[in-house]
């Protein structure tokens, strides 16, 4: 895919700025692409009709979890669900459960607002817009429960491995978000991005990794298998489950 789901991917947004006029600003570098497939009527009613009522914005004040969905339960949050049905089956099999999914491929936005309305459910709400800012500024710290990143973009050239999305500053930003003891779940068909994600997770004081060995073929029971990586396998790629539980936190300030 070329948006956040399956692989997230990286865009400047740049236009052509008349050097008379506008002096350029640095860019930060971003862990997707927003390209846009064809939407079907459906999907188009969906994010008209059924959009409003589920969507978090990336501006805005921090999240109360528990006034967002109205009780207190644990918070598990995705980032890239793609087309949903993976997110839709999790939700769906945990109801005492909330879920937040991001995503910036308007199809899977559409495509998922439908599966929660044919589904009937009210324990996940949706992002459409890049997930940094979104966990930084409306996620409040140490309040989720599972962190979800799977089949992000490897960015398989050297040249371009600055722009896969697990490095250190962003293992930094999840540890400050999850809770002691909360789980970071990534998932990769790519061997050697799978190697990159444990060297910058296994040298990272707030986690401790708990997969067996390297994680090959070790997928969760709650993980469900998604179309890009039945075409991975189809395609021999090993697959890796990696899971990393948030342990050292900061201590309190008097």
């Amino acid at each position: 895919m070329a948006c956040f789901s399956d692989r997230i991917m990286t865009t400047d947004n740049s236009s052509t700025l008349s050097p008379s006029t506008e002096t350029p600003t640095h860019r930060p570098i971003r862990s997707f692409i927003r390209r846009e497939g064809r939407l079907t009527a459906a999907q188009i009613r969906a994010i008209n009709e059924l959009l409003p009522a589920i969507e978090l914005k990336a501006d805005g004040a921090v999240l109360d979890m528990n006034v967002l969905f109205g009780r207190t339960a644990p918070v598990t949050l995705e980032i890239g669900f793609g087309n949903g049905e993976s997110l839709l089956e999790m939700a769906a099999a945990a109801p005492n459960e909330d879920f937040i999914g991001i995503e910036v491929h308007r199809p899977g936005v559409g495509h998922l607002a439908l599966g929660i309305e044919r589904l009937g459910l009210t324990n996940i709400r949706i992002v459409a817009e890049d997930a940094v800012p979104f966990i930084r500024d409306r996620i409040a710290d140490a309040s989720l429960d599972r962190l979800l990143l799977y089949f992000p973009d490897p960015w398989h050239k050297a040249r371009h491995h600055k722009r896969r999305i697990v490095q250190t500053e962003f293992a930094n930003l999840v540890g400050q978000k999850l809770k002691k003891g909360g789980l970071w779940h990534l998932a990769t068909d790519w061997a050697p991005y799978a190697e990159h994600m444990r060297t910058v997770l296994d040298a990272h004081p707030d986690f401790s990794s708990e997969h067996v060995g390297i994680g090959e073929a070790a997928r969760p029971s709650w993980r469900p298998e998604t179309k890009f990586e039945r075409r991975g396998i189809r395609l021999q790629h090993a697959v890796f489950d990696l899971l990393y539980r948030r342990t050292n936190m900061p201590e309190p300030t008097a």
